[in-house]
């Protein structure tokens, strides 16, 4: 018996671009949704264009646009028309979620506020993501998650080395965790309306989700913390390049024993009786020159000789990944992380979102819509005959 797809039947408007915002509608997507997304004619969602954009990687497949809008109908409607936003209500209506992250005044001026659209359905769960938030002198600035997420929440400013300048994250690092934030929202919206009855509206931004992920430090500020002088990067955690140019990070190299199994796997015994690395507090103290000497010696021999040598001693230790490392990372593939497409997508595997609940089945990806590719259908579905049809399109409200 196949597991039960938990979401077969829900309506999903996805009215949204890029990111963040669209993730959580895939989300949707995978566990049975029906997700419409709405775009502008002709021109489309500008994520379509993004996987030839620098600095990503080089593919024929449009990879990007694949992960994020796959399983999803794509309606081209023009909300700059009467006769589009008309359609649009006529969707609202009978929806059961609907995702925008349009900016604020965007929203004001279409009349696609929370407040504008629920005379039209007071059951649905209206999804909003922001980039700083729904109130404060922010509210209505737009923002990519290299800015609102990464930058204004602090993690820019912390993740780097003292001297060296602040770098610019990965693109989509913010967003793909915020959109699992505004999923698990909506969730919670839909088992609230199945105890009352009654829809709502639910929100996050970026900013919000990149403090809670800088929440470890960012907490401090509020504890009356002194930030003047960041603790310098503990040993246990130092990464060490091997010969052959891979990294090893040790991690959690917690007690006098684990050190002392360390320094005598890099046969360096006699470490063991210098005064200087003779107790934590010394090491600590002489950090820099102890690290110096172990990168020295890490670099006489290649990352996989040494992982042999350590794992055989039950040592936390890793080599730092590469992409092209998780082809074969038996991990990913005995966990499902990154699963098998229902159909032909170009790829013989796409990265699925952390989300996993046993019993609750998934309908496996599919290719991601073209631009437009499912508007007759989808307004036919809605009671728009083919002679309405033709006359919005001539018109370009579709």
């Amino acid at each position: 018996m196949a597991d039960e797809l938990l979401f077969e039947g829900l309506k999903v408007l996805d009215v949204g671009s890029w990111i963040a915002a669209p993730t959580s509608a895939a989300m949707l997507a995978d566990l049975g949704a029906d997700v419409v997304k709405i775009e502008p004619p002709e021109v489309g969602d500008g994520y379509r264009q993004y996987y030839q954009m620098p600095p990503s990687p080089n593919a024929e497949t449009n990879y990007t646009w694949a992960l994020d809008n796959k399983n999803k109908r794509s309606v081209t409607l023009n909300l700059k028309t009467d006769a589009g936003l008309d359609i649009l209500h006529t969707m609202i209506a009978s929806c059961d979620v609907y995702i925008t992250n349009q900016p604020l005044p965007l929203r004001r001026s279409l009349g696609l506020t929370y407040e504008d659209v629920l005379p039209l359905n007071e059951q649905m769960i209206y999804a909003s993501l922001t980039a700083y938030g729904e109130q404060g002198p922010d509210r209505d600035k737009e923002g990519f998650d290299i800015v609102a997420y990464w930058s204004r929440s602090g993690l820019m400013n912390q993740m780097r080395h003292p001297g060296v300048e602040p770098f610019q994250a990965m693109a989509g690092m913010g967003d793909h965790p915020t959109g699992v934030a505004l999923y698990a929202s909506i969730v919670t919206a839909l088992l609230k309306r199945e105890r009352t009855g009654k829809g709502s509206k639910v929100h996050t931004s970026l900013l919000a989700n990149g403090l809670w992920s800088a929440s470890c430090f960012a907490q401090a500020v509020w504890a009356d913390a002194d930030f003047s002088e960041i603790p310098v990067q503990r040993l246990t955690t130092a990464l060490y390049e091997a010969a052959d140019g891979r990294w090893i990070q040790f991690s959690m190299i917690r007690n006098v024993e684990d050190f002392d199994r360390l320094i005598m796997c890099m046969e360096r015994v006699e470490w063991l009786a210098d005064e200087r690395f003779s107790t934590p507090e010394t090491r600590l103290e002489n950090y820099e020159i102890l690290t110096g000497m172990m990168r020295e010696v890490m670099a006489t021999k290649t990352s996989t000789e040494w992982l042999a040598i350590f794992q055989a001693e039950q040592l936390p230790v890793a080599r730092v990944a590469e992409f092209e490392d998780l082809l074969t990372d038996p991990q990913v593939l005995a966990n499902n992380m990154a699963s098998t497409p229902q159909t032909d997508v170009g790829m013989a595997r796409m990265v699925r979102d952390p989300i996993n609940v046993d019993g609750v089945g998934r309908v496996g990806a599919t290719p991601a819509p073209e631009l437009g590719q499912h508007t007759d259908e989808v307004l036919a579905e809605f009671g728009f005959d083919e002679e309405a049809v033709a006359k919005f399109r001539a018109g370009g409200v579709i």
